[in-house]
């Protein structure tokens, strides 16, 4: 038999894959009972199940077919509804319907990065868009994150340390993953002058935007600068219908789009046509409206739920932050627990019966380890309860306190 090293290109070397979606697959193999804060989505009972049911079963011609890569007519127009309804009006040729978020991710690193181009990630940051630029030969610099977002007046310095200005900066500007925190305005605009002096995309991933529960709505960088070209923004119905669907869409300078037709058909040729009628039906029929309004009252019940347990278990030995809406809040071990190791205490979690992801899968650098993400979006209010209870044995059996 072949014994030789197989001829793998020189890019594997920089394939990390995701700490996050390989918990999912650690989970699914568990055996006993565990309450899934690390899952960054919705519970089932949350999902609209049988309206999503009721519009797959309804006829439609050419339902099993090739699609159009670009994603089918009627999906985009309900697209541009969106968008308009959001603040951000768009048009057509702005617009590609991609499978997921992730694939949005990937073009626009594949559309926008060369070997040893600097791309600037948030610390922490959502850990798919930086191993997605990392595959496509980036040099990472992380930018810090306080409750106000992105620290953008920090960037100047960090890339004139560089050496070279950044490509491409990617940003989770609303409910960040994993924080929970949001971009202000100010920062926004900010940003965009920074993009505009060094010439860098501003590469906009916005999963939770229509998830807000409480607070007011911050204008997204195109609601700022309209058509900006600089910006290439990411969307998902993953969140706010239902995960599996694997449907995104990305709205950037219409001048990208036979760029990314093309990136695209070197792909998948196009997204799911059955899915794409599904979510068109859906969206269409008004129903989008009535379920984000009943999830995202539900998410504000759970995420009070989950930081008045932390408090009562933690109290000053824990900081949290409080997100406006979104899956996530952010854990920082402080006081008696400030030496505790997210990684160390993530097996003894499992074993005791909870899920979280640790800090430093949020870093280009191992940092964060004191640190974890937890989603409320998984639980209600009495789950929460015990997945709390049940982090505190983890914590204290890895790190008790001194």
């Amino acid at each position: 038999m072949y014994s030789a090293p197989l001829p793998l290109a020189g890019r594997t070397s920089d394939l990390s894959g995701s700490i996050i979606d390989s918990c999912a697959s650690l989970l699914a193999r568990q055996q006993h009972d565990i309450v899934r804060f690390a899952v960054g989505a919705p519970s089932d009972d949350l999902l609209p199940v049988d309206m999503l049911d009721e519009c797959y079963a309804r006829p439609s011609a050419g339902k099993y077919g090739y699609g159009a890569t670009e994603g089918e007519a009627a999906l985009v127009e309900q697209i541009l509804a969106l968008s308009e309804s959001a603040g951000t009006p768009t048009s057509a040729d702005r617009i590609l319907v991609t499978t997921g978020g992730m694939q949005g991710l990937d073009l626009a690193f594949r559309l926008f990065v060369d070997p040893g181009d600097l791309v600037i990630v948030e610390g922490p940051t959502y850990t798919n868009g930086s191993v997605t630029a990392r595959g496509y030969g980036a040099r990472l610099m992380q930018v810090p994150v306080d409750e106000d977002g992105m620290v953008v007046d920090a960037l100047p310095d960090l890339v004139a340390s560089a050496g070279q200005p950044p490509k491409v900066i990617y940003t989770v500007p609303t409910f960040q993953n994993p924080s929970g925190v949001t971009l202000t305005l100010e920062r926004r605009r900010r940003l965009l002058e920074l993009a505009e002096q060094w010439g860098a995309m501003i590469v906009d991933d916005d999963p939770y935007g229509m998830l807000r529960f409480t607070g007011e709505e911050v204008p997204g960088f195109l609601s700022i600068a309209p058509g900006h070209p600089l910006v290439f923004s990411v969307r998902t119905f993953s969140k706010i219908i239902a995960p599996g669907l694997r449907i995104g869409w990305v709205d950037a300078d219409a001048r990208l789009q036979p760029l990314l037709i093309s990136a695209r058909q070197a792909m998948d040729t196009c997204t799911s046509m059955p899915t794409q009628r599904l979510v068109t039906q859906f969206v269409a029929s008004g129903q989008l409206a009535a379920h984000l309004s009943r999830t995202t009252g539900l998410f504000r019940e759970r995420k009070d739920a989950m930081r008045a347990a932390l408090e009562r278990t933690f109290g000053a030995d824990a900081r949290v932050t409080d997100p406006e809406g979104g899956f996530f809040l952010w854990l920082t071990f402080t006081g008696r627990y400030a030496h505790a190791d997210t990684e160390a205490m993530f097996e003894p979690a499992i074993r005791e019966g909870v899920a979280f992801i640790p800090g430093p899968a949020f870093s280009i650098d191992g940092s964060f380890r004191q640190s974890l993400r937890l989603s409320y979006a998984t639980s209600g209010p009495e789950r929460i309860e015990e997945g709390v209870r049940r982090l505190q044995r983890a914590v204290d059996l890895v790190a008790a306190p001194v």
